[in-house]
This record gives C-alpha cells, sequence and structure tokens, in this order.
C-alpha cells in the first residue's frame, strides 16, 4: 500500500473557550497545520471533520464539517463527517490515511472540533448519555458496575455532587484492576501526579498545575478509588492533521526533515469476552495487530499517548498494548518508567487528565503531541531520541470495554 505521511498539525489551547465556537477553533487549528506544512488550502483534495456534541449542544446535526470548513474557504472537495465517541478524531485520521492508502489523493485533513463547555450544566452533561445502549440503560449499568464488586469504598470515598455514570464505570474499571492485580489508589495517584507534572510544560494545556501524590489522594473524592486530579475535565478544542503520499510530498514541496510516517493505523471493534480474558481487550487486539502491520514490537516504542480519561485508563492501556506486563502498568509509573526521562514516557502532554479531553479532538491532539516529539520540537517535555510513538484512542461503551479503538504507530524519518 502506499505510504502515508504526516506534513502538518496544528492544534488550539484547550480548555473553557468561552469566545470559541466550531468555526473559530476549526480555523485556528487548520491554520496553524497548513502553516505548519507550508501548504496552501488548494493542496487538500479531501477533508475528514469529527465532532461529536455540535448536534446536541447546539442542534446542528447535519453537515457540520461542511459549515465549519466552508466557512473558512474549503470547498468543492469530497468531505465526510465522522461521530465516533471519544475515538472520532483518530477515526477521521484512520479515513484520511485508508483515502491516500486507495489512491484516491496526494494531500488530505483529518480535523476534530468540539465545543463542550457550557453555562447549562445539564445539558453539558447530558451528551454523554449515549455513549452506550440507550435501550438498555439499566442491564449497561448492572453488568459494568458489577466489575467494581469485591473492592471496600472507604467511608467518604464517593462524591455527593452529581456526576456522570461514566465516572462509576471508570471507578469498577479501576478496582476490578485492584482487585486482580493489587493495583492501590496510591500507584493511580502517581499517575495522575506524573501527567499534571508534564503539563506543566504543555503550554496548549488545560490545566498546567503540579500536583505531588498526596495532594492527587487529599483532592476531593468522585467515585473510589478517583479523585478529582485523576479525572479529565469537560473542554473546548480543535486538532488538525495533514497526510500526505510520498508523490503529494514531492508535488507540493513539502520539507521531508520535519515529515513522520504513519507506520500503521488500527481501528477496532469490541468482541464478547468474560472480564478475566484481558489479553482479548479491544486494545490489546487492536495494538498487536499495529504492530503487525509496522514491523515492530513495543520494546521499539519511544513514546506514547494513551487515552487516560480517568488515571488508571493510562494503567491499563499501557498493559494492552505491551508498553508493560499485566498488571504492572501502576508498580511502571510508579517507578517512573512513564516518566519523562523514564524508559517509555506515557502522556508527555500531560493527558486528558490535565491536558483536557475535548472528546473529537483528543485522538487528533495525541497524534499533535506525538509528532512534535518524533520531530524533536517539544521543547521542555522532549522525550530524548523518540523515534517511533504509539496512541491508544477509545471511545464508547459496548459489553464490558470501550465499544470502538483505534491504534496508530508512527515513526521518524
Amino acid at each position: 500500500m502506499e505510504k502515508v505521511y504526516i506534513v502538518g498539525v496544528g492544534m488550539t489551547r484547550l480548555g473553557k473557550l468561552l469566545d470559541g465556537t466550531v468555526k473559530t477553533m476549526t480555523r485556528e487549528s487548520v491554520g496553524d497545520s497548513l502553516l505548519d506544512a507550508g501548504l496552501q488550502k488548494n493542496a487538500i483534495e479531501a477533508a475528514f471533520f469529527a465532532n461529536t456534541t455540535q448536534s446536541h449542544m447546539e442542534g446542528q446535526i447535519f453537515i457540520r464539517g461542511e459549515i465549519a470548513l466552508r466557512d473558512m474557504g474549503f470547498e468543492g472537495i469530497p468531505m465526510v463527517n465522522i461521530e465516533n465517541a471519544c475515538a472520532s478524531g483518530s477515526s477521521a485520521l484512520f479515513l484520511a490515511a485508508n483515502y491516500l492508502q486507495a489512491g484516491r489523493g496526494d494531500c488530505v485533513l483529518a480535523v476534530g472540533t468540539e465545543k463542550m463547555y457550557s453555562t447549562d450544566k445539564a445539558k453539558m452533561f447530558s451528551v454523554f448519555d449515549s455513549g452506550w445502549d440507550i435501550s438498555t440503560v439499566k442491564q449497561n449499568r448492572e453488568r459494568l458496575l458489577a466489575l467494581g464488586e469485591g473492592v471496600d469504598v472507604p467511608p467518604g470515598g464517593n462524591s455527593t455532587k452529581p456526576y456522570s455514570v461514566f465516572m462509576d464505570v471508570y471507578a469498577a474499571f479501576t478496582r476490578f484492576h485492584m482487585k486482580r492485580y493489587g493495583t492501590t489508589q496510591r500507584q493511580i495517584a502517581a499517575v495522575s501526579a506524573k501527567n499534571h507534572k508534564h503539563s506543566v510544560f504543555n503550554e496548549k494545556s488545560q490545566y498546567r498545575n503540579s500536583y505531588t501524590i498526596d495532594e492527587v489522594l487529599a483532592a476531593p473524592p468522585i467515585a473510589y478509588p478517583l479523585t478529582l486530579p485523576m479525572c479529565a475535565p469537560i473542554s473546548d478544542g480543535s486538532a488538525a492533521v495533514i497526510l500526505c503520499t510520498a508523490e503529494g510530498i514531492k508535488r507540493f514541496g513539502v520539507d521531508k526533515g520535519r515529515i513522520v510516517e504513519v507506520k500503521s493505523i488500527v481501528m477496532q471493534t469490541g468482541t464478547s469476552r468474560k472480564p478475566e480474558d484481558v489479553g482479548l481487550h479491544i486494545t490489546a487486539i487492536a495494538a498487536r495487530k499495529a504492530y503487525e502491520q509496522a514491523a515492530l514490537g513495543p520494546q521499539e516504542i519511544s513514546v506514547a499517548e494513551v487515552h487516560d480519561a480517568t488515571a488508571p485508563g493510562e494503567i491499563i492501556q499501557t498493559e494492552n498494548l505491551a508498553l508493560c506486563a499485566p498488571g504492572e502498568g501502576a508498580i511502571a509509573a510508579e517507578r517512573g518508567d512513564t516518566s519523562i526521562g523514564g524508559r517509555v514516557p506515557v502522556n508527555p502532554s500531560g493527558g486528558l487528565e490535565s491536558k483536557g479531553h475535548p472528546i473529537a479532538a483528543s485522538g487528533l491532539a495525541q497524534i499533535y503531541e506525538l509528532a512534535l516529539q518524533l520531530r524533536g520540537e517539544a521543547g521542555s517535555r522532549q522525550v530524548d531520541g523518540a523515534r517511533h510513538a504509539i496512541a491508544e484512542n477509545g471511545g464508547g461503551l459496548y459489553g464490558i470495554e470501550e465499544a470502538v479503538a483505534c491504534v496508530t504507530i508512527l515513526g521518524r524519518i
């Protein structure tokens, strides 16, 4: 198949962007990606636009991408709208890469934009209600919360404030890991403290405050063992990636010294499995396929960005990506293996916990970070000698795991 390369990336600051709109944020990230690539708009031959919340928040159900991109001057090209829960941005990248590999063009755009923050808190939080099968809500909840049974919740371990039911689900996933492997709340706090420390050096991060492990543990509880700094916030933002074939790089005169190869990209939906069959987790399957396609092994990965909607998510996903053995993700983080300067730094951007989680932009924000790392352009959070990178981005819930997952492996040229 045709090789595919990242030639330009752009991203807004993430956070509560009160003056930002889907149009203005798209304009910023796409404009920055074009500048980064040294390209004009007319080089883009197709566009893949990811967004999950605009229909719910604003009522713009159809043609979101056409509206946002036409507003900044893109016309007369194929445009596709993608909604695939938290994996929407990575899904846009998957489709963009496949478009080029199929020989349909030489230069395409993948962009994810999300305007989530609102003064209408009920509407803002209810957007998550469709992240699973809405016809079986009671069964979904019972099945998933059962995973957390067998771990006692200490007094005051749960918040008295209302939060999305998915916080309870994430807590259940976490308690299953604690029960199976002996993972402790303190080890989970070490992951969170590490990510918040990384975010201090990311000028685009929503939060840039450093926390100690003890401060994470002392923070307000959400759902045991989760505390507030362990959980991703509501975020606005946009991220964009421009992909080219070798012919496109030649035709448009792209600087070859700054391109990054997409070694593999895999999209996987879940399968029916028992909770203890962790080797059949949706991400574990996707990762094995991605490593095979890239002709690489996990030992060759220099840096990773994983989907840490909560801190335990990072622990689970580093194990699924085989960056450490099953049950050792928490130990590796506590030991410093996943910190910048460690064996395989994970979430040098700060991760979703502190960088922010604008749902459809999050997967492409991971690619933005890893492209900078592989180019050696990440500044104070640069991972020395980064050569190969992996991104994991999952979304929705079906059965006992994510409904969809994308794993992408990138390489320095």
